[in-house]
């Protein structure tokens, strides 16, 4: 049988909370999306979240929220999901394509100023940030350019320290520490540092996105200044809102998430192992922050057609990793970000997902051993 790229990690628990919710009187956005909103903010820390029906409301509700007057521009990625440039031109403002850093597959301050300085420029007044591939760029970084920030981490989860599990000798330390604590000692857990967020942030759960509900997202504000601005838009209409089977199944993804994150873990060691000994090459996570392996990504020293004519000669699928994305798609001009687009022909993905049996990681680790 032949391995597929993608798999959503869907498991009985998951069948078991849609059937749940499937037999109740109410499917429509109700008491799962609230429970969904509580779950996620323990484990993302935000002070607001919406649960919507879409990533792409999502979207033009967060920029919605920025008052941004007609014809302003929305700096993005070329490496961007196709909907943000549809999303952008619905509500009237011009999206600005910023080139990548070759290395991170995401823009800089670097790309955006040199997109910021091309002669006749609609004014920038604002920035969406879509974490590609799962990597996070240096955000701190991003901030100090002055621009607000809208960041899609729909396929970054679990990068953040705050998302992950602790390991053995981590947690008890950090549970002997707290009960020092408790008993009246100078002791205390070590607080994490602040992870420094965009305005607002957008957690998709679509088929593609590490946390799946078959479609939906979360919008969420980290501080109580923006999630003020939010919360106007508390009392949206039921259509816009995360239907309650979508949100069962989401609360499930959450829960299992430390489980899968791992998984993903071990399988990636394998991967790359064989990777070190090829000639392609794995983009660079910043150096704060562990990546969350949602894909097995190679840009690649030879050409595409000719890894994938070599993958399905062994059974296994191999994809244009980027072919999604609007420089993948053609829709932007390829003179603007040459870089996004050479990634755009030569970023490959490999099957990675938890389902995958220890045979099928042994023979995808083979293949990539033996790339041409």
């Amino acid at each position: 049988m032949k391995i597929e790229v993608y798999s959503p990690t869907i498991r009985r628990k998951e069948m078991d909370a849609v059937l749940t919710a499937l037999v109740e009187d109410k499917i429509g956005p109700g008491e799962h999306a609230q429970n969904l909103i509580q779950i996620a903010k323990d484990r993302l820390h935000f002070d607001y979240a919406l649960a919507l029906r879409s990533p792409a409301i999502a979207l033009s509700i967060a920029l919605r929220t920025l008052n941004l007057e007609t014809g302003q521009g929305v700096i993005i990625s070329a490496l961007s999901p196709r909907y943000y440039k549809q999303v952008i031109e619905d509500l009237g403002l011009v999206p600005l394509y910023a080139d990548v850093l070759p290395s991170q597959a995401s823009i800089g301050p670097e790309t955006i100023e040199a997109l910021r300085s091309l002669p006749d420029m609609p004014t920038a007044r604002c920035i969406v940030l879509d974490h590609t591939l799962g990597y996070m760029p240096d955000m701190a970084a991003i901030l100090n350019v002055g621009l607000p920030v809208i960041e899609d981490r729909s396929r970054s989860y679990g990068t953040l320290a705050a998302e992950r599990p602790l390991g053995p000798a981590a947690a008890a330390e950090a549970a002997a520490a707290e009960a020092a604590a408790v008993a009246g000692a100078d002791v205390k857990p070590a607080p994490e540092a602040p992870y420094p967020a965009g305005v607002l942030s957008i957690l998709g759960l679509e088929e593609k996105d590490l946390l799946t509900a078959g479609g939906g997202a979360l919008l969420y504000a980290m501080n109580r200044r923006d999630a003020a601005v939010l919360r106007n838009y508390a009392t949206l209409p039921p259509e816009y809102g995360l239907p309650d089977m979508n949100a069962a199944m989401a609360v499930v993804q959450f829960r299992e998430a430390a489980r899968n994150l791992e998984k993903r873990k071990e399988i990636a060691k394998v991967y790359a192992q064989s990777s070190l000994r090829t000639r392609h090459k794995r983009f660079v996570q910043n150096d704060t922050f562990e990546y969350n392996n949602y894909a097995f990504s190679l840009v690649l020293e030879t050409g595409m057609k000719d890894v994938v004519a070599y993958a399905k000669k062994k059974d296994i699928a191999v994809l244009s990793a980027l072919e999604d994305t609007l420089v993948g798609a053609g829709l932007v001009p390829v003179e603007l970000c040459p870089e996004a687009y050479s990634l755009s022909l030569r970023t490959a993905l490999f099957p990675l997902y938890p389902r995958l049996s220890g045979p099928e990681i042994e023979k995808v680790g083979k293949l990539i051993l033996t790339l041409p």
